[in-house]
């Protein structure tokens, strides 16, 4: 018989290793996958993730790789320092939209007025908003000791509504002939997020979500702040004695992943989704709790899962194009990675043996 037997510490091979067999089960499971849909799982798997870098359309594509990517990693960088204090987050979906929101109400209540001023307001305005969102489970965290993984997912719910709202009520386009959806921002020259190289693929979210790279590393390496945040979710009652303070920590760990989404959602709305509709949220919110995980809560770890998570995005629209795949599809086969990610963390904590005849278990 196998047998779970706890180590005396983390692996720090296994915690290593896990991401890169994480990966690897998922292209076998996901091939499976795609063989009992009819489909040639090789084929299905080099469209997914060799096609976008190396293909005949990559020059393009590996711009909209940097697009894809820099709302997830904006949005898990945020989420990771609230996980590794033991936080959890699990409403930035909601965030992202209500961040989306307030930037683009303001950008568009000062329409057609032509100012360099707008768009750095309407990043703040879309930060504000998200902060706000994510205030709301915080104060109910440290105030009542709700649960804010049940209030921020259902959050999610109310942002969504809201959006309806937005879309087909007080942001709708008046000369939009009665359609959801606000005005187009490509047509308005000081609220669009453009490319700054055309061709390139980097916008002012991309440049947003490297600079909150860089700022959480140094944070969580050379401040004290990441040192408590490491420390509460290791020993929170060491914390407690250290003098870190639980309810100041989720106040904190919570508004910056609020502020953090809502940026995210302001860089979407303003640049490739260009509008506020019905239909706006695309799920970066939940995908980027993946991205977290896959990037062991580590800045530097998550810059490149949420290149690679942007890689089956892209790659998942060419397989759907190209090979007939079905959306629900690709989005299992995203969802596995996830899966595989918490199944093979378990060898970090535990090693397999094979126990003895009789052995209590």
């Amino acid at each position: 018989m196998l047998k779970l037997e706890k180590r005396p510490s983390p692996s720090v091979m296994w915690s290593r290793a896990t991401p890169v067999l994480a990966v690897a089960l998922t292209m076998v499971a996901g091939g499976i996958m795609f063989a009992v849909l009819g489909k040639n799982p090789f084929e299905a798997i080099r469209t997914i993730f060799w096609d976008p870098l190396f293909g005949e359309f990559a020059f393009y594509l590996r711009g909209q790789l940097l697009v894809k990517a820099g709302p997830l990693i904006l949005i898990a960088v945020g989420l990771s320092l609230g996980f590794r204090a033991g936080i959890w987050n699990i409403g930035a979906e909601g965030q992202y939209i209500m961040g989306a929101i307030c930037g683009a109400a303001l950008g568009l209540a000062v329409f057609p007025t032509e100012n360099r001023l707008i768009f750095p307001a309407m990043v703040v305005a879309g930060a504000l908003g998200g902060w706000a969102w994510a205030m709301i489970p915080a104060v109910l965290k440290t105030r009542f000791n709700t649960n804010e993984i049940l209030v921020s997912l259902m959050l999610v719910y109310v942002a969504q509504t809201v959006l309806a709202m937005a879309s087909t009520g007080f942001l709708r386009n008046p000369e939009g002939m009665g359609f959801p959806g606000s005005r187009n921002f490509s047509g308005y020259a000081a609220a669009r997020n453009g490319f700054l190289w055309e061709g390139a693929g980097l916008h002012w979210g991309g440049v947003m979500a490297l600079a909150t790279v860089v700022a959480a590393y140094v944070l969580l390496q050379r401040h004290m702040l990441g040192f408590q945040i490491k420390l509460s979710g290791q020993a929170p009652r060491a914390a407690r004695y250290a003098g870190v303070q639980p309810d100041r920590l989720v106040m904190l760990c919570m508004g910056v992943a609020g502020a953090l989404a809502g940026m995210a959602g302001l860089f979407e709305v303003t640049g490739p989704a260009g509008q506020i509709s019905i239909d706006f949220n695309s799920g970066y919110g939940f995908t980027a709790i993946i991205v977290a995980f896959l990037g062991r809560l580590n800045p530097v770890g998550i810059l490149f899962a949420g290149l690679l998570m942007a890689l089956t995005y892209i790659g998942g629209e060419m397989a759907s194009t190209n090979l007939g795949l079905p959306s629900a599809a690709i989005q299992a086969f995203q969802g596995m990675l996830l899966f595989f990610l918490l199944a093979c963390d378990l060898l970090t904590n535990f090693r397999i043996r094979l126990a003895k005849k009789g052995e209590a278990r």
